[in-house]
């Protein structure tokens, strides 16, 4: 192994790594560099972040983690993230990813007791290379499902043809409440403060919790309007926003990261109208392949999507320190009971 770096920011990581996880323009938005700085600064600027990176020859690979305890990491990631995983530079070949990660591993084990990291996708093989590669490095390692992500697979389809398998009582609806409701929708790809305001103003009305860091998706939505990949959607009614989406599409994915809608205005359906509008923008427009509806397994996203994937948390302990061993014990019960044991 040619070297291995650790750092305590982002800033330390930019000015003294070897280029950014970014080099490669087409990796998937929750790998880029510029994505993880953000929910850094913005929603753990409370922990230090635990950045490694490890180099065979020309391939690199990268693990974002923060600090959660004096020997305890977590994954850079929260409800914003689709899916957590490693990052890999000029590394297609499984057994350099192999080797570069359970370098990764080894190196975090001189000093952390307890990892763990959500969410962790399967179909993707990620579930299995960390798994691997922690229990080669002598982590305890267990997983379980805590989550669902829905998508849609187009798989050739334009609108027409994706609308006609959607639900009966979904498309009823949206014809019924399109001739009805007196909505103007439209998709911005840029945001300003008046866009902004609007934004805000749609998910006050709504029946949304409290949102803890509107700042991050302000900064988000700016850097994804820079970048042209953002898809800000409302639907309005004389002029009055009354329904809002932020989308991003990128490298022929649609992402839905949030939306709402002014519940004053529940009987006329301006979400679901709205949601119309963007699913056919992206397909007819953008030509995406794939939409992804993000975690959560709320009822409303089965109308739209068509297939589904677990989200796995990996919780892994060091049995070099005294202080992991019952933690792991209890893991390990846990997940032989319930028969999530991943093998």
């Amino acid at each position: 192994m040619q070297g291995r770096w650790e750092y305590r920011s982002f800033v330390e990581a930019w000015c003294h790594g070897a280029g950014s996880p970014d080099s490669v323009c087409d990796r998937p938005l929750f790998d880029r560099f510029g994505w993880l700085e953000l929910l850094h600064r913005f929603c753990f600027s409370d922990r230090n972040a635990d950045i490694v990176r490890v180099a065979e020859s020309d391939a690199q690979a990268w693990l974002f983690l923060t600090e959660t305890g004096a020997r305890r990491r977590s994954a850079l990631a929260n409800w914003y993230s689709f899916a957590f995983r490693p990052v890999f530079d000029n590394a297609s070949d499984p057994a350099i990813k192999a080797r570069l990660l359970a370098a990764m591993t080894h190196s975090v084990a001189k000093r952390v007791a307890h990892i763990d990291l959500y969410p962790i996708t399967e179909d993707d093989g990620t579930l299995h290379l960390m798994m691997t590669a922690l229990r080669d490095s002598g982590w305890s390692a267990v997983s379980r499902q805590m989550g669902i992500n829905h998508f849609l697979d187009l798989n050739g389809r334009d609108f027409d043809a994706y609308w006609a398998t959607r639900p009966g009582p979904l498309r009823t609806l949206v014809q019924r409440k399109g001739r009805s409701a007196p909505f103007d929708c439209t998709i911005h790809h840029d945001v300003t403060d008046s866009l902004w305001a609007d934004y805000l103003t749609v998910y006050g009305k709504s029946w949304k919790p409290s949102e803890p860091h509107f700042p991050f998706l302000r900064a988000l939505a700016q850097q994804q309007a820079d970048a042209g990949t953002l898809r800000l959607g409302f639907a309005r009614m004389d002029g009055v926003p009354v329904a809002a989406q932020l989308w991003t599409v990128q490298n022929n994915v649609a992402l839905i990261h949030k939306l709402a809608h002014d519940i004053a205005y529940d009987a006329q359906s301006p979400g679901t109208l709205l949601s119309h509008h963007m699913f056919r923008a992206a397909i007819e427009e953008d030509l995406v392949m794939q939409i992804d509806y993000g975690t959560g397994n709320n009822r409303y996203k089965m109308d739209w999507m068509e297939a589904q994937r677990p989200l796995y948390r990996i919780d892994a302990y060091n049995l070099h320190f005294p202080v992991a061993w019952l933690p792991a014990l209890r893991a390990r019960i846990s997940s032989l009971v319930a028969g999530r044991l991943t093998r």
